[in-house]
């Protein structure tokens, strides 16, 4: 496989934005993760330790632990090629680490592997256990270079004033750093919220209760021993209650965490390329590049375009997921496992996004000259500045008054402001203040 013949762009036209995903969600990367899970259990139970493993020469536990440590595409391969047998791909990494046993002369304890569980009890470890690590590698790292992007752009163009819209419509004056620090506050909350989401995993056996541990060890805790080993040698939180497979609910709340802030992102894209339309930013231009194939002159918001659209496919997915995989038909049916291998997806979506989103903010050069105009022919925004200031000083009627003033003329301008002043009835203290606001200083707080 190759970028032209992929199906899908993630894995061609996109693969160098979205590689170090493959760590995480590939189908190898999968076969990795169970290995870590079987060895670490079998661990789990020599340092608990079972009758029959207390033998068991602890100075082996590196030798173990590099089985997944030093896991290669040939490992992995041997264990697809177990699965052609088997038919079923938790059974087939047990029997490749079988085959290790036996190399290491450990015959005698091979039997312990897998030993009482069923392969959710793998699965909803494993899966769990990338996504945590992918979060903290990958995701995390991508949402804070955006968000500290923004907050250096807001910081960068907090004096630059800039004429608002509320419905489409001309408003009051805001600066521009502050409707990008809006995004940046946006998303930091966001981001705070995947703090309260913990990492969960489902081990309690084949329906969730332990019921072959208990058969075949009944003085053992084996709740206890189930949250410790999560715990302790996978740094998940283990599920009390569930039935054969995940109860799924945080993992849901982390898609949904996700989808909003992809929301945000997206509500970003539609104001930056909005904003490059009316010519506040213009784009720096590469040698080379072409807007249109018919337009020579076309310099095209591509980038907020394309994080727009990834981003709208990421959210349609993390959508279905956590739709999806809380509903489950009894104690369990097939369709978590087919959909769960997709985790990946829009994931990889949203990372093409915040790397279009990157180059796209990179690119923006700064019109203050249009910003300026468009302020300058809107002077009828100050008429809230004075009508309310007339409302502080007792003044009758004075948003009528204003409303009379802005809607007979055709065009405020600076002037159309200093005669109105010129005809009210308050000192000249007041006619003073009010003669000072213009559209280019009016701006509240400006970040």
């Amino acid at each position: 496989m190759n970028a032209l013949n992929a199906i899908s762009p993630i894995d061609g036209r996109y693969r160098n934005k979205v590689e170090a995903l493959a760590r995480y969600f590939s189908e190898g990367a999968l076969i990795q993760y169970r290995v870590r899970v079987e060895v670490e259990y079998f661990i789990a139970l020599c340092q608990l330790p079972l009758p029959q493993l207390e033998g068991f020469d602890t100075s082996l536990f590196p030798k173990l632990r590099a089985i997944y440590e030093q896991f290669t595409e040939t490992d992995a391969a041997e264990i697809k090629e177990i699965e052609k047998t088997t038919n079923h791909d938790v059974k087939a990494v047990e029997y490749f680490l079988k085959r290790h046993f036996d190399a290491l002369g450990l015959e005698a304890y091979k039997e312990f592997i897998h030993f009482g569980l069923t392969s959710q009890d793998i699965n909803n470890t494993s899966v769990p256990l990338s996504m945590k690590d992918c979060h903290n590698q990958v995701l995390m790292p991508a949402y804070q270079r955006i968000l500290t992007l923004l907050e250096e752009r807001a910081n960068e163009w907090k004096d630059i004033p800039m004429l608002a819209h509320t419905h489409g419509q001309p408003a009051s004056p805001t600066s521009l750093g502050k409707e990008i620090m809006v995004y940046a506050y946006r998303l930091r909350r966001q981001m705070e919220y995947f703090e309260q989401i913990p990492f969960n995993a489902k081990f309690g056996g084949a329906t969730g209760n332990f019921n072959a541990h208990l058969a075949a060890y009944p003085t053992i805790d084996w709740r206890t021993f189930g949250n410790h080993f999560v715990a302790e040698h996978l740094g998940l939180e283990r599920l009390q209650y569930t039935t054969q497979i995940e109860n799924y609910d945080n993992m849901a709340a982390y898609f949904d965490n996700c989808k909003r802030i992809n929301v945000i992102l997206i509500d970003l894209c539609r104001d930056i390329w909005t904003y490059v339309s009316m010519e506040y930013f213009k784009q720096k231009i590469k040698a080379g590049e072409v807007g249109s194939s018919a337009m020579p002159h076309k310099v095209n918001p591509i980038d907020f375009e394309n994080a727009e659209g990834n981003l709208g496919m990421a959210n349609a997915i993390f959508e279905h997921l956590s739709h999806k995989l809380p509903i489950s038909r009894m104690q369990r049916d097939l369709t978590d496992s087919t959909v769960s291998r997709n985790i990946g997806v829009p994931i990889a979506h949203t990372l093409i996004s915040i790397a279009s989103l990157e180059k796209g903010m990179g690119k923006l050069l700064l019109n203050e000259q249009a910003l300026y105009d468009d302020l300058d022919n809107n002077w009828a925004v100050v008429a809230e500045a004075i009508q309310t200031i007339l409302r502080s000083v007792g003044y009758p009627n004075p948003y009528e008054a204003l409303k009379q003033l802005t809607r007979t003329n055709t065009h405020v301008t600076a002037q159309t402001i200093s005669d109105f002043v010129d005809t009210l009835d308050v000192n000249d203290d007041i006619k003073e203040r009010i003669r000072k606001i213009t559209p280019h200083n009016y701006l509240g707080y400006k970040l």
